[in-house]
Order: C-alpha cells, then sequence, then structure tokens
C-alpha cells in the first residue's frame, strides 16, 4: 500500500459517510448496495479500508457529524470496522462488526414503509453469509469452533421473518431463501429447509410467479436437490429442468454447472434424474458422468465404483457423491436383471430362480469379492425397495423373482417407496 496520509485518509472517510447519508436520504438503493457490498473488493472500498487503518477514530467523524440520527449511526459504526477489518484480513472480527450493522439495518427496514432498499437488503444477507463462511475458515485454522455460519442462518431467518407478511417487502422472501439454503447445505442441516419451504409454497402472502427470475431458478436448484437427496427422481426431474431450461442458453457454464445466476457461484446442479440420458451426459459432463451411465446400463458395479473413485474430489465438491452412491442398488438390479435375461434363454421355465451362488460368480468376473451372506443382504434391500420383486428361498440359498414383472420400472417413485 502507498502512503496514505491522515488529511486523505479522513477524506476518503467524510466522503464515504457523505454518500451514505444520500443514499438514505434520496431512498437510493442501488447506491447503498454498493456501500454495503464488503466483500465485493470494489476499489472504493478497499481504499476506504485503508483509509480507517490509517485514521483510526471514525466514530468521532460520525458523532461529529449531523447527518446521521441515532439509529443509522449504530448501522454505519460497526460497518466501518467490518471494511477495516476485512481490509486487513481479520474476517472473524469482521463478521462480528459486520452482524451488528446488519442488525441494527434490518430494525431501521422494518420501519421503512416502501421496499427501496431491497436492494441493499440483498447485499447484506449477501455479505452476511460470505464472512460468515470466511469467518469459519479462519477459526478452523485456528482449531476453533466455527460457529459463524450457523449464526448467519440465525439472522437470515430474521430477515426471511422481516419479508414474510404483506406488502412491497415480500419480494425479496425468496432471494433470503435462497441464501439460506446455501448455508443449511454448507452446514450439512438440509432438513432446516423444510420449515422455509413450507412458508414459501403454503404462504398466502406469496405468489411464486412474481418472484424474479434468478431467485426462482435458484430456489429450484435447490429444492430440485432436496428432491434428489430423498430419491424423489420424478419432483426432481421437473425442478431441477425447470432451472436448467432458465438459465441464459448462451453461459455454457451456468448449464454445465448448474447456477442459474453467474454472482451466486452455487456448484453443479446433480441431474441424477436425468443420469440414464447418454446424451445429456455427454453434454453437460463427459467426463465425470459417461462411466456412470454405462455402468447402469451394464450392471457393472466395478465401472462404477472406479467413476466414483476417480471423480471423487469433484463429486464432492458438487455435494453429489452421496447421491450418486445410491445408484449401486440401481447397478445391482441391472445385474440381477441380465442374469434373469441369460437364464431365461437357457431354460425359460427356471429363470425366476436365481441361485445366489451366481451372483457371488458374476461379482467375481468384475472383481467384486463378496460371499453369498453378503449377496443375500443386497438381495433383501432390493426387494425391500421395491427394485426387485420376489423372495428368498433360504434353505436352497435361491432368490424365487416372480413372474409377471420382477424388475418393476420405478417411474419417478423413491426407491424406498
Amino acid at each position: 500500500m502507498a502512503y496514505l496520509s491522515i488529511g486523505e485518509s479522513h477524506r476518503r472517510i467524510n466522503d464515504y459517510l457523505n454518500r451514505f447519508s444520500d443514499s438514505i436520504s434520496y431512498e437510493d438503493g442501488p447506491s447503498l448496495k454498493q456501500l454495503l457490498s464488503v466483500s465485493s473488493n470494489s476499489s472504493s472500498l478497499l481504499s476506504l479500508g485503508d483509509a480507517l487503518n490509517v485514521f483510526q477514530d471514525a466514530n468521532r467523524l460520525i458523532k461529529q457529524s449531523d447527518r446521521f440520527t441515532q439509529p443509522v449511526g449504530e448501522i454505519i459504526a460497526p460497518l466501518l470496522r467490518c471494511i477495516q477489518n476485512y481490509r486487513s484480513g481479520n474476517f472473524v472480527d469482521a463478521y462480528s462488526s459486520l452482524e451488528k450493522s446488519a442488525n441494527a439495518f434490518l430494525q431501521e427496514f422494518r420501519s421503512w414503509e416502501s421496499a427501496w432498499a431491497m436492494e441493499a437488503l440483498y447485499a447484506v444477507a449477501y455479505e452476511i453469509r460470505v464472512l460468515a463462511e470466511r469467518a469459519d475458515k479462519e477459526l478452523a485454522s485456528l482449531r476453533k469452533n466455527p460457529e459463524k455460519l450457523k449464526a448467519a442462518g440465525s439472522f437470515l431467518m430474521k430477515v426471511f421473518g422481516a419479508l414474510a407478511g404483506k406488502g412491497p417487502k415480500r419480494i425479496g422472501a425468496l432471494y433470503v431463501t435462497c441464501q439460506l439454503f446455501k448455508v443449511y447445505f454448507k452446514l450439512g442441516t438440509v432438513h432446516l429447509c423444510r420449515s422455509v419451504i413450507r412458508s414459501i409454497e403454503t404462504g398466502r402472502n406469496f405468489d411464486f410467479e412474481e418472484f424474479p427470475v434468478r431467485d426462482k431458478v435458484t430456489y429450484m436448484y435447490y429444492t430440485g436437490r432436496l428432491e434428489v437427496y430423498n430419491e424423489n427422481f420424478l419432483a426432481a426431474d421437473q425442478k431441477l429442468t425447470y432451472a436448467l431450461s432458465r438459465c441464459n442458453p448462451r453461459s455454457q457454464t451456468n448449464i454445465r454447472f448448474g447456477s442459474g445466476v453467474p454472482a451466486n457461484n452455487d456448484p453443479e446442479i446433480p441431474y441424477t434424474c436425468q443420469i440414464f440420458n447418454r446424451n445429456f451426459a455427454q453434454k453437460v459432463a463427459p467426463g465425470k458422468y459417461f462411466n456412470v451411465v454405462q455402468a447402469l446400463k451394464k450392471g457393472d458395479l466395478r465401472l462404477l465404483r472406479r467413476a466414483l473413485e476417480d471423480h471423487e474430489d469433484r463429486f464432492l465438491r458438487s455435494g453429489v457423491y452421496l447421491v450418486l452412491e445410491k445408484l449401486e442398488l440401481q447397478v445391482y438390479q441391472r445385474l440381477m436383471k441380465k442374469i434373469y435375461i441369460i437364464q431365461k434363454q437357457r431354460d425359460p421355465s427356471r429363470a425366476h430362480q436365481v441361485k445366489l451362488d451366481v451372483v457371488v460368480k458374476a461379482l467375481k468376473c468384475l472383481e467384486i469379492e463378496m460371499d453369498v451372506d453378503e449377496v443375500e443382504c443386497i438381495m433383501a434391500i432390493l426387494i425391500y425397495k421395491n427394485l426387485m420383486k420376489g423372495y428368498f428361498a433360504h434353505k436352497s440359498k435361491v432368490v424365487v423373482l416372480s413372474k409377471q414383472d420382477p424388475f418393476p420400472r420405478l417411474n419417478g417413485k423413491p426407491v424406498s417407496a
């Protein structure tokens, strides 16, 4: 950083304070949003951060100014500390200061009758999540409990509550919902999404079609992921297709990684519900999904496990690894179906009787070592999950398949149904 005089620092801070005051006085939401976007690394905020590290008595300037009411002063004082700490790389302190400023901002936002500050509220909701993530990384590196993102989720729920009533402010509820989804997915507490989803989908104050397309795409993306986790593939297909179809067709990166909104940097959509479509897999991610598709078509457990191992890091980062792991049952089903078809060609009258030893040998050909008892457990799960109709002849170690539709089609129903 080049030398910065106290006088220049004083001027930069005063300039920021005047712009902040003007944006509220003239109800200029876009300008206020820029002033609140701490993590944007804009040149003006970076230079302000430098100034705050030189002139360390900004609170005196706020108190001396006659342009700020006490509530607005409670927003801007901790906000300046946040910007200062962010510039210095102290993300834990930056988050703590931002949380104080955000609570004061929310209090003021509630008192404003119109929705002029909605863009500014979006910035607060976004920044509170982003800074919480960075603060938690800092805490983890210090071997301390990373707790800021959980706190950010609690704050965002308060923001959602402020938007859940009647009036023009309700238009922002879906954006905040999407920020909550990102928090819950990051923390691994996706079950907390249910209450927010229920509010959006059953609340009388909300009309889904009134929300901005950006927010609807992100909402459908995350709820589609939840449906995949719950193995409701038909519902997942509908929601993820909705998100995909509304992505900018010229933005191949968004389509491939499933964000729908470039600025959100979302991970890729787990299009598990479309994984059987070879053309889709080749178009979206030929390297990652091609072998997964082939494993499903061939009943090749070895190929599926190899594909998961080869792309493990990417699948984990994308949040799809556990979903793809569940495909093992469909691969077992396909393997059993192939054995059934071969037996039917050789001896149609006994095709429905599959010895467990035959399955063990088939798996051995795929370099999968498994004894009869383990195979019996797998067969029991397939029957229980309705992936295969039949029963055990336990003494003779034979699976007796139903003569009518032994391998029912799921048609989008959960495999646990």
